[in-house]
């Protein structure tokens, strides 16, 4: 950096802290650019990599088997987060079972359940109805005890996430502990790891449900527990695809030729949310570049501002010597230094908004280096551009008229 450059930032960052308050009203639309940009494209990036997330977790070679409608709820499954139309039932799991290529398949049944412990009663429990294939199918450890199996059908086994043990039993090992629900006596077999991930949706939390065999589960609530999913895992990786169509096709026979549920695999299924979400954040994060826009045209009225406030010093700098160049490098460079600035403090409160989405939303925006990098080198080009208009301007006036304002 040559004296001349180095002259024209210190002048600049002296304009800037003698005018404090106008610089950051220039700098504000910047500010809120950068800001805005960083958070939605942050947000986008950090739901695709929970989604990688669940997809490693499961397995992309994991086959889903949904109800035709699933979503949201505030009525009888608000704890799990879930309702439905139509329900899968134990039909269907067979039906999966018998599919040629199938080597494991697990049912998901989700009620609220009363329980009692010690005579002392726990209301809305999440109690899930499954088999013994869920820990693999899922890829969960169990943390002491063991997992029921197919031997145990039928039986009164319990297996606890890790948070249920410890709010009902007091207890991080209470292995061997009973507790009654609808009047049986169910046994604590195991203890689950903590789950990183849930199967089915985010307000729905393993980690504080109560697994017990699934046909016990449809016996205790009458063949009420409707069951929201079955996982299922095919023999030969690579001929997932050939097998989920294989389901798809037996299911479709077994509901009377209706399409009232859905075959997920994987790779395919969260590939096209993955697209699809690129779009969306790529869009909004478009929107969100106009704030950018605006912060170079109030960068641009306040240079020309400026210009006509420095006139004289203008004429002084032509009648000594200084070139046009010279004038626009200084009046660049200034503009730049805002532009520099407001982009700092843009990455300053998109840094502040990431952390206040973590602790008040399941929202994990991911600000990487790269995104960082390329939303302050915007928005230094956008003070170059927006400000070389009235560099030229400057640099055009003549040297009398300027000595004379």
């Amino acid at each position: 950096m040559n004296e001349y450059t180095r002259g024209n930032f210190k002048a600049g960052f002296k304009t800037l802290l003698s005018t404090k308050l106008r610089s950051f009203w220039t700098m504000l639309g910047i500010i809120i650019g950068v800001a805005s940009v960083i958070t939605v494209i942050g947000i986008g990036s950090g739901i695709k990599q929970q989604v990688s997330h669940q997809i490693q977790h499961l397995g992309r070679d994991v086959i889903v088997i949904r109800p035709g409608e699933l979503h949201g709820s505030t009525g009888l499954d608000a704890l799990s987060g879930l309702n439905v139309s139509g329900a899968l039932s134990s039909k269907d799991v067979n039906v999966v079972k018998n599919v040629d290529g199938v080597s494991s398949v697990a049912p998901i049944s989700i009620s609220v359940a009363k329980i009692t412990r010690d005579k002392i009663p726990y209301n809305n429990n999440l109690l899930i109805g499954t088999n013994g294939d869920l820990p693999g199918l899922l890829n969960q450890s169990i943390a002491y005890g063991s997992f029921f199996t197919y031997e145990d059908e039928g039986s009164k086994a319990a297996v606890l996430g890790d948070k249920v043990a410890k709010r009902i039993f007091d207890e991080e090992l209470p292995l061997g502990r009973t507790f009654y629900y609808n009047g049986q006596e169910f046994i604590v077999r195991g203890i689950l790891n903590e789950m990183n991930t849930t199967p089915l949706t985010e307000q729905a939390d393993f980690n504080d449900a109560i697994f017990i065999q699934d046909q016990v589960a449809q016996e205790l609530s009458k063949n009420t527990a409707p069951i929201y999913q079955i996982l299922a895992r095919p023999e030969d990786p690579k001929q997932y695809k050939a097998v989920a169509e294989k389901i798809q096709n037996s299911l479709y026979k077994s509901h009377g030729y209706q399409n009232n549920f859905k075959v997920i695999t994987g790779g395919k299924d969260y590939d096209s949310n993955g697209t699809v979400l690129s779009l969306l954040t790529q869009m909004i994060a478009g929107v969100a570049s106009i704030s950018l826009l605006v912060g170079g045209v109030g960068i641009m009225n306040v240079m020309y501002v400026s210009v006509a406030e420095r006139l004289h010093e203008i004429g002084i700098r032509r009648a000594i010597g200084a070139t046009n160049k010279q004038i626009v490098s200084q009046f660049v460079t200034e503009a730049s230094i805002i532009s520099l600035v407001g982009g700092v403090l843009g990455v300053i409160l998109a840094f502040f908004i990431n952390i206040l989405l973590r602790i008040f939303s399941d929202l994990k925006p991911v600000m990487s280096i790269e995104l960082i990098v390329l939303a302050i080198f915007i928005s230094i080009i956008i003070g170059i551009i927006f400000g070389s208009f009235p560099a030229i301007k400057a640099a055009r006036k003549n040297p009398i008229d300027a000595l004379r304002s």
